[in-house]
């Protein structure tokens, strides 16, 4: 469980991917890639770390994922297998806004 806030960057323990905080909820948060907890930067990748093949949905380079009450917005930086989850939650691909016709 981490504290998360914006600009922090994160990378996961299994796979390639790493991400950057754009937008965080407070209080303490289960934030994982591929099945496993995300790590710091400067953290070393366990050598034993297996990627969850049910959670290996892969990350988008330059894809924001949040949660579906957007409380937590993730910039994906460098792509990877591993699917993002927030507390037990799949995170999806934040969609466009709309904008408003010209006519």
């Amino acid at each position: 469980m981490k504290t998360l806030k914006a600009g922090t960057r994160l990378k996961s323990a299994v796979c390639d991917a790493e991400v950057m905080v754009v937008k965080a909820g407070a209080g303490e948060v289960d934030l994982r890639c591929g099945g496993a907890e995300m790590l710091a930067m400067a953290d070393a990748k366990p050598a034993d770390g297996q990627l969850d093949a049910a959670l290996a949905g892969g990350t988008l380079v330059g894809k924001r994922y949040t949660d579906g009450a957007e409380t937590i917005e993730l910039l994906c930086t460098k792509g990877g297998k591993g699917s993002l989850a927030l507390n037990g939650e799949a995170l999806v691909v934040k969609q466009a806004k709309a904008l408003p016709s010209s006519d």
